[in-house]
């Protein structure tokens, strides 16, 4: 039998269907459930879909899916599709973009790995890399916490960091890993104009000694209070803002200067 994903929430549910790029098999709500606003969208997705929809027990519902904040929507799909390096960098020629990429050293927590993703998509970033090994890859507790986010992220699985990160440079793309150390750059005057990868390390350990190595250079968030980090999420998500807003200042820079 091929594998199952059972995804839940409304609005990953609702982004899943939305993204088309899963096959999906059954959408069951909660008895009780209001058929209205959002619910109604998801329904008339599934339907569009030819997704067969049908109403659960409550009970039943919460024993499918214990502890999970599903929301009394959960949707059975195929896996989540992963990409691979080519396409990633298709997709950035496809929209005139030079890539912004995002990989993540380790992660392991579903709730920071789907609050960057969701950060990563907000901001346009063309394709999110993660380890296939100590690392939590795309379940649907992860495409949950990102709302949705990751079904229409490019997400490639790869077996080598080091390795990735050499294919990277080798494609012109300078690697800025984010990093509290003392020779780490201020994020705030960092260059994040053209082929860029931002890395984010571990959530306890921070990038590991070879990732660290292998970046071009390190950034770090300056701060102004008592406590001396932040957690990989909120920083994470600092730092892609931030590296967006400047590459947008520096396309307008580019723009301006053609018409000139």
């Amino acid at each position: 039998m091929a594998p199952i994903d059972i995804l839940y929430g409304r609005q990953a549910v609702h982004e899943a269907l939305r993204a088309r790029r899963r096959h999906f098999y059954s959408l069951s709500l909660a008895s009780g459930v209001k058929q209205i606003g959002i619910v109604a969208d998801i329904q008339t997705l599934a339907r569009e879909v030819n997704c067969r929809v049908q109403q659960v027990d409550r009970a039943q519902f919460d024993k499918m899916l214990p502890g999970a904040n599903h929301q009394g929507v959960a949707l059975e799909s195929s896996p989540y599709p992963y990409s691979n390096l080519g396409e990633v960098f298709a997709h950035a020629r496809s929209q005139d973009e030079p890539p912004f990429l995002l990989l993540l050293d380790h992660l392991e927590d579903p709730q920071n790995v789907g609050t960057l993703l969701r950060t990563a998509e907000a901001v346009g970033v063309h394709g999110v890399f993660l380890p296939d090994r100590r690392a939590v890859g795309i379940t649907p507790a992860v495409s949950n916490s990102s709302a949705g986010a990751v079904e229409h992220l490019r997400v490639v699985h790869v077996t080598n960091i080091a390795r990735t990160l050499a294919d990277f440079k080798q494609r012109g793309v300078w690697v800025a890993g984010l990093d509290n150390q003392p020779e780490a750059k201020d994020l705030l005057q960092s260059d994040f104009t053209g082929k860029l990868a931002l890395v984010i390390g571990a959530e306890s350990s921070g990038l590991s000694r070879l990732t660290r190595e292998t970046c071009d250079w390190l950034v770090r968030i300056p701060l102004s209070g008592k406590i001396e980090s932040l957690n990989a999420s909120v920083a994470g998500s600092a730092a892609l803002i931030v590296a967006n807003s400047a590459r947008k200042a520096g396309k307008q820079e580019k723009n301006q200067e053609a018409f000139q």
